[in-house]
């Protein structure tokens, strides 16, 4: 017998191997003349070459479908052991999910993340299309949320190899006060909407392993000052909340190799009285540059509770 040793890297164990290795004995029931050992993040396969080679490729097609749709089914492990050894496209894998064009990103827990409306819609095409983007509209558009699955989209189709998401610190109306706490943990509450959508889409393993080696990165906007940001995947949200010259040293950051989306709510300005928001300033300088695309999203895109629309339309009313 020849033993065989397969490392996973960057997957949540118990996604990939299921419950009590539910999922690896399933693979092993397959193959009763071979041993398949898991420990750890490592898993033994002891028999012949012929069948070893046969299980790698189980497995390696397994992992390849976890990285990309976040989730193995019992009948994904039985396609793909049924099509082994019958490779039929390109990188020797069986296409067991239908391919859907308008998915950015298959989450956590079955979560599918797509553009729902026809403005996130084009938020998507003007991402693909241009180097950057303005999205602007009022809360519940889903501009954040669609913002980040684009980003994580790209960081797994390996177009860029990083993500930076930054916001202003700019308390939306109360006073916090001197919080305590190290800076992480200071910071933290201005990002929290950001790491919400991350925990849907990245399984949290991955996003720790991202976040630890700076893959995934999440700070404020002060902290972007100095920095030329190659080969990454930039968003700046709530941008409405950025000055002039926040807004001007942003946009200077983004390095040849880049793409940067730019998010906010004309109606939620925080800064102090009498303050221009760079947010506005810069969408009125910018609007004649070729290679640069806004897209205004509205109250038909919420996607938030059935209320949420109302009052948006409500307080537009009102403020006119």
């Amino acid at each position: 017998m020849v033993e065989k040793v397969i490392t996973l890297d960057n997957v949540s164990l118990i996604d990939f191997l299921g419950v009590e290795n539910h999922n690896i004995k399933e693979v092993a029931a397959a193959f009763p003349m071979s041993k398949i050992i898991s420990r750890g993040n490592e898993i033994r396969i002891k028999g012949t070459t012929p069948e070893i080679s046969r299980i790698s490729e189980i497995l390696e097609s397994l992992m390849a479908h976890y990285q990309k749709y976040g989730k193995l089914t019992q009948e994904t492990i039985q396609t793909y052991i049924s099509n082994s050894g019958q490779p039929v496209n390109g990188n020797g894998t069986p296409p067991v999910v239908p391919n859907d064009d308008e998915v950015l990103v298959y989450g956590n827990r079955g979560v599918v993340v797509r553009a729902r409306t026809d403005n996130q819609k084009r938020l998507v095409e003007a991402a693909e299309k241009y180097d950057l983007v303005f999205a602007v509209g009022p809360a519940g558009t889903g501009k954040t949320y669609t913002a980040v699955a684009i980003a994580v989209r790209a960081l797994k189709n390996k177009e860029v190899k990083k993500i930076i998401i930054t916001r202003p610190a700019v308390e939306a109306g109360e006073n916090l006060g001197f919080l305590p706490g190290d800076l992480k943990e200071k910071i933290d509450p201005y990002l929290r909407p950001i790491y919400d959508a991350l925990d849907d889409m990245v399984p949290a393993e991955k996003l720790k392993f991202y976040t630890e080696n700076r893959i995934i990165e999440i700070a404020p906007l002060a902290y972007m000052r100095g920095r030329t940001l190659n080969n990454a995947f930039i968003l700046l949200d709530e941008a409405q909340n950025t000055t002039s010259m926040q807004m001007k040293m942003f946009l200077t950051r983004m390095g040849p190799t880049s793409k940067a989306i730019i998010t906010g709510d004309r109606s939620q300005i925080d800064l102090p009285n009498r303050q221009k928001s760079g947010l506005v300033e810069s969408v009125d300088i910018l609007k004649n540059i070729k290679g640069i695309a806004f897209v205004e999203l509205d109250g038909r895109d919420v996607v938030r509770h059935r209320l949420v629309r109302e009052i948006i339309t409500a307080y537009d009313k009102a403020g006119q």
